[in-house]
This record gives structure tokens, C-alpha cells and sequence, in this order.
């Protein structure tokens, strides 16, 4: 254990009493975790025996990434996503670390909603290694798009989906007004923040914002996929266990709301998204993504039982085929968010899932 590390655990050991380890269901909320693995008894990946194998721990203290370098401790999602020149960028949502908690939002930790790493891995057989961080004038990781940590009023600001499109990068985020039942929250809004400098500075696109009433209530969480020209976004509304929706518009308008089509079910619907009909059901966050293996498209979502699961189509619309279990829930009751890597690896299906339990995310491997 480095020095770092010891000096962490030293000084948490005391507090390790007050804190909640996770349980089935995940919860939404980050402070119902314990983000260091060690005093969380966590130790190594997990064992799966299904028809996916964890290979690799990418953030936490555990992880050859020594996230705590940057204060990064616990944190969830990986929201993966070529910059166009062949870097990957990650964004990760609620990321936990040592500093002044946020009472008023009842945290016990330094709490930042949406950092940024970048790597050029493209062959994860061996893992996902960080290249840099988007970091304060401390050496930490930081908020790209900081959020007042205010319950009912603005309580975080997460990201679901990123994207590059003619040189910049173009995150969707979610306003978080509360979290409500396990694996249930409730939204302000989602949004879509800019960035012209690899992802160093970030800026809101206010009239991106989608208010969570009417038909954009089914685009408060999103993935994006390129495909003929179009950025396809799908959505949903927040929360998981949720139906599935899908829009489209031209990649340079990825920023006009008044551009988009949304698919009724039988034709695209243009600048009325009111017309969305669903294309899946009981799904939670989604990642998608065309996979040359299969010839075909892949969504990557979890169940209305917590299951890993992953569904295919012969285009962008659809029609979806029924789940296959990727990771089935009694072998890992908390593992959400799974987030397809952006780079054909053949056969092989990597991608990332966060692990509640000990809230981190590691890297997983699906043979196809």
C-alpha cells in the first residue's frame, strides 16, 4: 500500500462507523456508499462464472489507475467516447473524496458530479490506463459542470452520454433534483454542455435544456450513437425500469433542439417530441453502439431485476430483440450503468459497469 493509500485509511477508519455500505438494489444516492474498498471489504474482482468475466479494476484505490492521486476514491458510471482523433475521454458521475462534506446534502465526503479522464487505450485486454485528468488548481479531479449539492433544489449534475462531432465534444447531463426509492430519482431537467478544448472546459448549451414534463421527460437520461450522418440519442426517463426511447438529428445540429426527428413507432416525427413511441421497456442507463462482429446494433442496459443485459437490431430504430443476461443479478446484485467501449474489439464485448458495493467501476468482458 502506498503512502497515499495508508494516510487515507488512517484517516477514515475512525468514520468508517457511520457509513452505509450498499444493498440490492443499487441505490442512486452516493452517499448511501462507502467508497474506499479496503474499509468497504472488498478485495480484487469479482468471481463470475457467466458469460461475463470482470478483467479489470479501473477506478479506486485498487485500481493501477491510483485514482486517490487525484482524490477520485469511489465513483460510478464511465461514460466512454472517441474525441475524433483517436483518444478516448471517459466522464464519470458522483465521485467521492477526501475534503469538506456537503452537510446540507447529508455527504460525508468531498463530492464532485462529473469528472473527466482521457486515455488512449484501444485494445482493453490488458485494461484501461489513464493518460490524464481534468484536474483543479490542487491536482484533483474536478467538477466540469459544478452543481450547488442543494436537495430539491439541484442535489448533482451527471452525465449519461458524450460525443465529438466536427472537433468538439459534446456531453448530455442530467439535473438531479432528488433521490427518491432505491434506483429512482427525480430530474430538473437534461442539458448539453460544450466543450472546444478536448474536454478541458465545458460550457452549458441553455437552450439544449429538456424540462422532465411532456415528451422530453423521456429524454432525461441519454446515449448517443453516430450512424449515416445522424447522432441518434436515445432516452429515457429518469430513473431505471424504465421504457426506452429514440430521436435523431443531423450531426451539426446536434445543439438544435428544433432539428431533431423522433421515431413514432412507424416514421420519424420532425421537432415533435410528444410523437416518441417506445422501442424497449424496463431498462435502465443505456449505452449503444454498432458492432461490426455481429453486423448489428447493441444496446447495453439492466433489467427490471438488476441483470446485465444486452439486445440487438438490424438499425438504429429497431425492432429490439428480448434481453441476454450479460451479468446476471445473484452474481452481482449491484453492478448498473453498463457502458459499451468505443473501439471494435472483435468477438469480445468490453465494457464498463459500476460495481455499488464497493463504487468503483471495472472493466467487463462478454465473448459475443
Amino acid at each position: 500500500m502506498n503512502k497515499t493509500a495508508s494516510i487515507l485509511l488512517s484517516t477514515l477508519a475512525g468514520a468508517s462507523a457511520l457509513l452505509l455500505v450498499a444493498t440490492t438494489p443499487a441505490s442512486a444516492n452516493p452517499n448511501t456508499i462507502n467508497p474506499i474498498p479496503v474499509l468497504n471489504g472488498t478485495n480484487g474482482l469479482p468471481n463470475l462464472v457467466g458469460r461475463s468475466r470482470a478483467v479489470f479494476q479501473v477506478t479506486g484505490m485498487a485500481s493501477p489507475n491510483n485514482t486517490q492521486a487525484y482524490n477520485m476514491l469511489g465513483t460510478d458510471l464511465g461514460i466512454m467516447w472517441d474525441n475524433g482523433n483517436g483518444e478516448m475521454l471517459t466522464a464519470f458521475g458522483d465521485t467521492a473524496g477526501l475534503g469538506l462534506p456537503n452537510l446540507l446534502a447529508g455527504s460525508m465526503w468531498a463530492w464532485r458530479s462529473n469528472v473527466l479522464v482521457r486515455s488512449h487505450t484501444q485494445d482493453p485486454a490488458s485494461g484501461i490506463y489513464f493518460d490524464s485528468v481534468v484536474r483543479d488548481v490542487f491536482g484533483q479531479a474536478r467538477d466540469l459542470i459544478p452543481s450547488p449539492k442543494i436537495p430539491f433544489i439541484e442535489i448533482s449534475r451527471i452525465p449519461t452520454a458524450g460525443i465529438a462531432v466536427n472537433g468538439v465534444q459534446y456531453m448530455s447531463l442530467m439535473s438531479v433534483k432528488s433521490w427518491d426509492d432505491a434506483g429512482q430519482w427525480t430530474t430538473n431537467f437534461s442539458g448539453i454542455a460544450a466543450s472546444g478544448d478536448n474536454g478541458e472546459t465545458w460550457a452549458e448549451l441553455p437552450s439544449t435544456r429538456r424540462p422532465n414534463e411532456g415528451g422530453n421527460a423521456n429524454f432525461q437520461m441519454n446515449s448517443y450513437l453516430k450512424d449515416g450522418g445522424y447522432l441518434y440519442v436515445y432516452g429515457t426517463p429518469s430513473g431505471r425500469n424504465h421504457s426506452a426511447y429514440v430521436s435523431r438529428v443531423p450531426e451539426g445540429d446536434v445543439a438544435n433542439l428544433d432539428e431533431y426527428e423522433y421515431w413514432d413507432g412507424g416514421r420519424w416525427r420532425k421537432n415533435d417530441v410528444n410523437a416518441a413511441a417506445p422501442i424497449m421497456f424496463g431498462v435502465g442507463e443505456m449505452s449503444v453502439m454498432y458492432n461490426s462482429y455481429l453486423g448489428q446494433f447493441i444496446s447495453l442496459t439492466t433489467d427490471p431485476f438488476d441483470s446485465v443485459v444486452m439486445r440487438r437490431a438490424p438499425s438504429p430504430a429497431g425492432p429490439w430483440s428480448d434481453p441476454e443476461v450479460l451479468i446476471d443479478t445473484r452474481e452481482l446484485p449491484s453492478a448498473y450503468a453498463p457502458s459499451i467501449f468505443p473501439y471494435q474489439t472483435g468477438r469480445d464485448l468490453y465494457f464498463l459497469t459500476t460495481v455499488h458495493s464497493q463504487y468503483n467501476v471495472i472493466l467487463m468482458r462478454s465473448t459475443l
